[in-house]
């Protein structure tokens, strides 16, 4: 499944990478502590995280992580959009919480 398809499967917005949608999504990790991210997410991964800093597009960029999720309707930093946008790395954002999108991902992947 493409991450074009996910968006249209699971209620998100993309708000940042739009370019880069039709990379292929291959499982889900959810972590919050970026060090295990690092050791742990796959590439084509969706990462949840609630992190909302610019770290978190280097260590999705290091892993090749699909896209990076953000869950509740957290804000996101607008540091944090715009270095996604400039990476290329797929920025999504979500009103269901964590277990709610794994749920709905188990369901789609």
């Amino acid at each position: 499944m493409t991450l074009n398809e996910l968006v249209k499967k699971i209620p998100c917005k993309v708000i940042a990478g739009v370019r880069e949608l039709e990379r292929e999504v291959q499982g889900c990790y959810i972590c919050d502590l970026l060090s295990w991210v690092m050791s742990r997410a796959q590439k084509g991964n969706v990462w949840i995280t609630v992190q909302n800093n610019v770290n978190i597009v280097a260590v999705a960029l290091l892993t090749e992580v699909a896209c990076i999720i953000i869950p509740e309707d957290i804000p996101v930093d607008e540091q944090v959009v715009r270095k996604a946008e400039e990476q290329g790395v797929p920025l999504l954002s979500s009103s269901l919480n964590s277990f709610e999108l794994a749920s709905a991902l188990k369901d789609i992947l």
